[in-house]
């Protein structure tokens, strides 16, 4: 029996450092059939022939809702998953995320994810966010963007991503959807995702930044004007040093492990 094709969609703005590593992980898949589409949002250097020349397909995108959808009305599959370009994944992880997708009967879903990072408290907030998506995923669904899959038929029967939204538009298209059908949470294989956002914003920032958005959100119904500052894929190379009181909670989190064994 032929096995469904499976369309992943990137959307992308100048990622030619890191793109190339998660579309080798791709071509390594042991899921087959499946297509690559790649939604570059105006890159002024590398992004689009480095896409191109891994025989990935590239359309134009946007801002990151305006990408997946531009990505997904271009692709061909059964599926959908909504991956960014700063993301790792194992070399079974179409296959297992198929097989749990389909056992689970969910028509929507998003990942356990895992921070590409040596520091305690990096591991420590993604384990605490792992847990909340887990627990609120059957009365208030959150999906980071980063990881999110779909069957094409609830991506079209929602509408796709608002493009309206301007922050969480991630949160809201799984909401949208779990209301028609199953939402859940694939364990069976994580994504890797880059700290960089947390490098440059600041772990402490980020949490209050986001808390400020789910609080509008919770009121507002969506965050469809700047209520906070939001830069997409704009990151300096090179890892930065923790804030002090980052550093601080790192220094605490060595020391229970040290005592804890």
């Amino acid at each position: 029996m032929e096995k469904p094709l499976v369309s992943i969609v990137i959307p992308a703005l100048n990622e030619k450092h890191y793109l190339p590593h998660l579309l080798r992980d791709l071509k390594r898949q042991t899921y087959r059939p499946i297509e690559i589409i790649v939604a570059d949002a105006g890159s002024t250097y590398g992004t689009r022939e480095i896409a191109e020349s891994m025989g990935a397909k590239v359309v134009d995108g946007g801002r990151p809702a305006e990408g997946r959808n531009r990505g997904a009305r271009a692709s061909r599959g059964e599926y959908l998953i909504f991956l960014d370009a700063d993301t790792r994944v194992r070399s079974d992880f179409v296959e297992r995320a198929i097989r749990e997708f389909d056992r689970e009967y969910y028509e929507s879903a998003t990942f356990r994810f895992q921070p590409i990072s040596s520091f305690r408290i990096d591991h420590l907030l993604f384990r605490m966010t792992n847990i909340l998506i887990r627990a609120s995923s059957r009365l208030y669904p959150y999906a980071p963007g980063f990881g999110i899959m779909a069957t094409r038929r609830i991506f079209r029967r929602i509408g796709g991503f608002d493009e309206s939204v301007y922050l969480a538009e991630d949160h809201d298209f799984v909401r949208r959807a779990s209301r028609i059908a199953r939402f859940g949470v694939i364990s069976s294989t994580p994504i890797r995702v880059s700290v960089r956002r947390l490098d440059k914003e600041g772990r402490i920032n980020l949490i209050l930044k986001y808390m400020k958005a789910e609080i509008y959100r919770f009121f507002r119904g969506k965050v469809d004007r700047e209520i906070v500052d939001y830069e997409f894929a704009r990151f300096e190379e090179g890892k930065r040093d923790l804030a002090s009181l980052e550093e601080f909670l790192e220094r605490v989190l060595r020391l229970m492990e040290k005592f804890t064994g």
